[in-house]
């Protein structure tokens, strides 16, 4: 990749970043800066090369359509206080400008100073955005000297904001993005040995593809959540009402089988509400471990002391997806005890790594993100990237 942090000559330089703010908002207020957070290193290493920054992202799904509950007014708010500055409001709109939107347009930008910082209004409000259709990829171009591409959950996306510009200016890699991907190849490429991955998670179909790839990488893979529960199934267990996909019970079996594909031993199953809940040990030969009315929901005290072991030794940890529904107690004690578990093997004594919504949520909740060497910011980015899979937004930047 070009890498924006080998670029000297930036000062006067209009610089359009794709930064990924598609964040939770409650009442108009950011509940959840956590990727404005991470795209404040970018802004202020232009800002202190001289340039004039233009941020750009999507937030949420408009579908192509102006949406008032989703405009950026509230992104831009956070952004000022954590710059200590102001950030320009663009006058964007909808991103169907006449001639005179596109001239106001362009004397705002004209106006702006050296170091100083503009955001435009959600991306996606234009229907040309999502599947780089029209000409929004040039007329982002247009305005700018250089594109610089620092969202990387946003890079698997072949989006006009994401790949379109960069096939009509310079473009280069922020430094979260370069931080990220560098974090994520050391593990594929060159793991320190115990290498272990805890998958888990509803989405099997992310899943399948990274079990794959990693599998004859990993030492170890320890499986929880859907994937179990769809091993399960493909082997003849009768799991209730436990989520799985049956789409991917001939996959999950044959990566289930692999040596180095750990299962659980034992598993926390019960009514959706938790009210009843029990433990059931897996035995080798299938058999009934959900009643009626029961799912599975969680992994076991003995898979946890199990799992335990493995992460305990690991020197290199990769981990994405709950072990099961965390959001309801009990179901919650597996994926909080793999959280510790993880966090306290990354302090100084394993490179991790975690990514995706809920297990970022997870690490939230036992207070210990900050003992994790590289929390990834884009969960599917990061599945694909980990899968093998070339993300366009990566190489848009090689060309």
């Amino acid at each position: 990749m070009k890498l924006l942090s080998r670029q000297k000559n930036l000062k006067g330089k209009y610089v359009l970043v794709r930064v990924d703010y598609n964040v939770p908002l409650t009442k108009n207020r950011v509940i959840d800066d956590t990727r404005l957070v991470a795209s404040v290193p970018t802004i202020d290493y232009l800002e202190e090369k001289g340039a004039r920054v233009i941020l750009v992202s999507h937030l949420g799904r408009p579908n192509g359509k102006e949406d008032p509950v989703l405009r950026m007014e509230p992104v831009r708010k956070r952004m000022a206080a954590l710059l200590e500055k102001d950030v320009l409001k663009l006058e964007t709109g909808n991103w169907q400008l006449s001639n005179a939107k596109k001239l106001k347009l362009i004397a705002q930008i004209d106006d702006m100073k050296n170091g100083d910082v503009a955001l435009m209004e959600n991306i996606r409000f234009s229907p040309d955005e999502e599947k780089n259709t029209g000409t929004l990829s040039q007329e982002l171009a247009n305005l700018v000297d250089l594109f610089v591409l620092d969202g990387f959950g946003v890079a698997h996306r072949r989006a006009a904001s994401v790949t379109g510009v960069a096939n009509y200016i310079p473009a280069y890699a922020g430094l979260l993005l370069e931080e990220e991907i560098k974090g994520l190849d050391k593990v594929i490429k060159k793991p320190k040995a115990p290498f272990v991955v805890v998958l888990g998670g509803a989405k099997i179909e992310t899943k399948i593809p990274v079990m794959k790839h990693l599998l004859p990488k990993a030492d170890s893979m320890l499986l929880g959540g859907g994937l179990v529960n769809t091993y399960l199934k493909a082997k003849g267990y009768r799991i209730g009402d436990s989520l799985y996909d049956k789409n991917f019970t001939k996959q999950a079996l044959t990566y289930g089988k692999k040596r180095n594909a750990i299962l659980p031993v034992d598993v926390l199953v019960g009514t959706l509400d938790g009210k009843q809940h029990r433990v059931v040990d897996i035995k080798k030969t299938p058999h009934q471990i959900c009643k009626k009315g029961e799912g599975i929901y969680d992994i076991g005290p003995k898979t946890i002391q199990l799992y335990a072991q493995y992460i305990k030794e690991a020197q290199t940890l990769v981990w994405n997806g709950a072990m099961g529904y965390f959001e309801q107690q009990p179901y919650h004690i597996g994926t909080m005890a793999i959280a510790r578990l993880v966090a306290s093997r990354s302090k100084g004594k394993a490179f991790g790594i975690i990514g995706g919504g809920e297990t970022l949520q997870a690490m939230d909740i036992v207070g210990m993100r900050d003992d994790i060497d590289l929390v990834s910011t884009g969960g599917g980015a990061m599945l694909e990237y980990l899968a093998g899979e070339t993300l366009p937004g990566i190489a848009a930047l090689q060309k």
